[in-house]
């Protein structure tokens, strides 16, 4: 499913009503009906009791009022008020402004801070609220009568359902404009927005919910922006099926550089995600001093030990030609997790990464060996994937921590156009770029997630998607979904917190199976 900023939706609009013929009051009768079913479908009790609609002055009013004439017209109790009198609508809202009128809906106007009044008794007796107030266009910071109605509402016990976005939520960035509703639902219309996947928005959102509009398919594909969200039906799409006549070699061979002395967890953990993800042969290159610790607990994966060491146990610059020779014939590299800090190993790291002729993934000690020199990423030969929390962000591109998290979409896309590098930013919903405008954002994990050990199974769990001959977009957009898929099952299974990455790990084979099965009942 496409995923699209505020304008961009804006845009589609624009497009389907004056090149495509479709009138705007058709879109605003398919929202506020469809909004309407969805009330009665998840909230019939509460929606007997009755329903207020809070209507603001653009087009998100409009859909109120088509909300209100569909509920009036399955026999449920609705009241309506308006934040702005008649003058102040405009096109299809003024339009359905005056049918709800003429019907009786409008009990009264919200023009002063004085008129605050009129609201209370209406929300002590309603059993739902619905905020149509602002849409998705809202750039502003809401202050006055509309910030003190949307406190009014937050402060009120009863649900909440936001029509397209919580009023006073920004699409693009998921951050409240001063002050937005805090919704137990939101119906949104045709395509899911930015602000409302990420956090903090996620939180305001609540359940969210697409409501068809009748707006082309062929349309959105067409014109929609290459960004995706990362869900169910999007991974049962792109996850392939496999041949039954194959063997390992047909799934490539990762060879994974991890681990150093006190950090050999790291490495083990790497293997295994590229094991449990389907790699068809996974090699871990390391120390020599080492090579007995992971002989002993890495049977399925193969080492190749190199005697070349730092003092701290880990690899020296000096391994970097016997390193060259052996992925000659690879598939693909996964390098970084518990690498090691010592200034030859980070050399090493630098030396590989601008020079190896194959797709890696870069996580980790590998990505502060390129701390304030990005270049190194641009020189390479091939695609590469780093994978930064936004603390190795900063410190690669030298940018504040607090504005990366403050927008972390378009942190990741400047941090692609600067390295040439697909950038899978982690944290609470993943979100990914490409260098070529590419994005996504991923919906499932948990907190659980936020432990040690976590990032490397997805370090090499992406490394396997690479060596199946992935693209690498595709690559790193299928390890973050089924990454945090099967971290929801362990949850789900075991608790919110407190498992460990290794089930993580052993749980993907579920994960892959559960996609597998939605790929056949979608008939893909």
């Amino acid at each position: 499913m496409r995923l699209v900023y505020g304008k961009e939706m804006q845009d589609l609009d624009r497009y389907t009503i004056e090149e495509f013929g479709i009138p705007g009051l058709i879109l605003m009768e398919n929202a506020g009906r469809g909004t309407a079913e969805l009330i009665i479908q998840k909230f019939p009790a509460e929606a007997r009791q009755g329903v207020l609609v809070i209507c603001g002055p653009g087009n998100n009013g409009g859909d109120g009022f088509v909300i209100a004439r569909h509920l009036q017209q399955r026999n449920f109790p609705v009241r309506v008020f308006c934040l702005a009198a008649e003058e102040k609508f405009r096109g299809d809202a003024l339009v359905n402004f005056r049918i709800a009128r003429d019907l009786g809906l409008i009990e009264g106007y919200i023009l002063e801070e004085k008129d605050l009044s009129l609201l209370e008794t209406p929300l002590k007796e309603s059993g739902l609220i619905v905020d149509a107030i602002f849409g998705t266009g809202l750039t502003r910071e809401v202050t006055g009568r509309f910030a003190k109605v949307i406190s009014l509402i937050n402060h009120s016990p009863k649900p909440v359902v936001a029509v397209d976005i919580p009023s006073g939520l920004s699409a693009d960035t998921g951050r409240p404009l001063g002050i937005a509703i805090k919704a137990d639902l939101t119906a949104t219309m045709a395509l899911p927005k930015v602000g409302q996947i990420i956090f903090p928005g996620k939180e305001f959102v609540g359940e969210l919910e697409i409501i068809d509009i009748s707006m082309p398919a062929f349309l959105i594909e067409k014109l929609a922006p290459p960004r995706f969200l990362l869900e169910e039906n999007w991974a049962a799409k792109h996850l392939r099926p496999r041949n039954p006549d194959t063997h390992k070699g047909t799934y490539g061979h990762l060879v994974v550089l991890a681990g150093s002395r006190g950090k050999t967890g790291a490495a083990i953990l790497t293997c295994l995600g590229s094991l449990r993800g389907g790699a068809g042969l996974t090699t871990l290159i390391c120390p020599q001093s080492l090579n007995h610790i992971f002989e002993t607990t890495l049977t399925e994966a193969m080492t190749y030990p190199l005697p070349q060491e730092t003092a701290e146990g880990s690899l020296s610059q000096e391994a970097f030609s016997e390193i060259l020779r052996f992925v000659a014939n690879k598939r693909a590299v996964a390098i970084g997790p518990g690498f090691g800090l010592h200034h030859e190993t980070m050399e090493l790291a630098q030396k590989l990464i601008s020079s190896l002729e194959l797709p890696m993934v870069v996580d980790a000690d590998a990505i502060s060996a390129l701390s304030g020199e990005p270049y190194h990423l641009k020189r390479a030969p091939a695609p590469r994937i780093i994978t930064p929390h936004p603390g190795e962000l900063s410190r690669l591109l030298l940018l504040n921590k607090e504005d990366i998290q403050k927008d972390r979409l378009g942190a990741a896309r400047y941090a692609a156009q600067e390295t040439g590098a697909i950038v899978v930013l982690k944290g609470a919903a993943t979100v990914i770029a490409s260098p070529e405008g590419r994005e996504a954002v991923n919906t499932t994990g948990n907190p659980g997630l936020a432990s040690g050990g976590s990032g490397d199974v997805l370090t090499g769990l992406i490394g396997a998607f690479l060596s199946q001959g992935y693209e690498p977009f595709e690559a790193a957009c299928l390890g973050v979904f089924f990454h945090g898929l099967a971290a929801d099952i362990v949850a789900s299974r075991k608790g919110p917190f407190g498992y460990l990455a290794r089930e993580v790990a052993e749980t993907l084979p579920q994960a892959f199976k559960e996609i597998s099965l939605r790929r056949k009942f979608l008939g893909n």
